[in-house]
């Protein structure tokens, strides 16, 4: 059987309030102004690549837009439908079905044996 395979991965931080978090991440982190943000998903990037890693990423997340669950990290592959075929063949709980979603990415939320749920995404071109 063929492996996911994983371009990135994301923290997602559930908060109540992304404008009353944002300063935290910001000017305490110093994570720079947000990558883009939906009002209920926002991305803090560090400024520049790190020494250790390539990117420094987290999205907070008030509440998912579109799914009943919130996941706790965002999995981008390149391909999402065969990840999708995947891990319903391994038998994992999918949460939220396979996706287009209005904001670009093509998506799908998967139960994790421990009851972590991950958001498998692609996004669109």
């Amino acid at each position: 059987m063929a492996r996911m395979e994983v371009i990135r991965v994301l923290a997602d931080l559930h908060v109540a309030d992304i404008p009353a978090a944002r300063a935290f991440y910001t000017e305490f982190l110093g994570l720079s102004a947000e990558d883009f943000n939906l009002g209920w998903v926002a991305r803090f990037s560090a400024p520049e690549p790190s020494t250790y890693d390539q990117t420094v990423r987290i999205q907070l997340v008030t509440r998912d837009a579109s799914a009943p669950l919130d996941p706790v990290a965002s999995i981008l592959t390149p391909d999402v439908t065969a990840a999708h075929d995947e891990a319903e063949q391994r038998g994992y709980e999918i949460v939220y079905p396979l996706t287009h979603e209005p904001w670009g990415v093509y998506r799908f939320f998967v139960r994790a044996p421990d009851g972590n749920i991950f958001n498998i995404v692609h996004h669109d071109n």
